[in-house]
């Protein structure tokens, strides 16, 4: 059974940093691309950062130069730093990868950036 478990969402002021861990579960870790996505109220669901088995990132043009995707295969952990965060960058934040043939969701982490 795959479980993604998110940590590390919160409050935070607008300009302020904050770390998001996922924790996988189920799967070769190290074989796995895995990816954040993030949900506004009342919006879609939108791809944030990619990381691929390998190690090549790649992010949205939003969120470029400030959120960073990171590994830890060693943990099977799946890192976002996200810096000088802006009130527009407050969503749900859910880790993903795709694994046996399915797609493969967290809970999420409610993120919040105060103005």
């Amino acid at each position: 059974q795959v479980q993604l478990v998110e940590s590390g969402g919160g409050l935070v002021q607008a300009g302020g940093s904050l770390r998001l861990s996922c924790a996988v579960s189920g799967i070769i870790f190290r074989l796995n691309a895995m990816g954040w996505y993030r949900q506004a109220p009342g919006k879609q669901r939108e791809l944030v950062a990619h990381i691929t088995s390998g190690g090549s990132t790649n992010y949205a043009d939003s969120v470029k130069g400030r959120f960073t995707i990171s590994r830890d295969n060693a943990k099977n952990t799946v890192y976002l730093q996200m810096n000088s965060l802006k009130p527009e960058d407050t969503a749900v934040y859910y880790c993903y990868t795709r694994a046996y043939g399915m797609d493969n969701w967290g809970k999420g982490t409610l993120v919040t950036v105060s103005s």
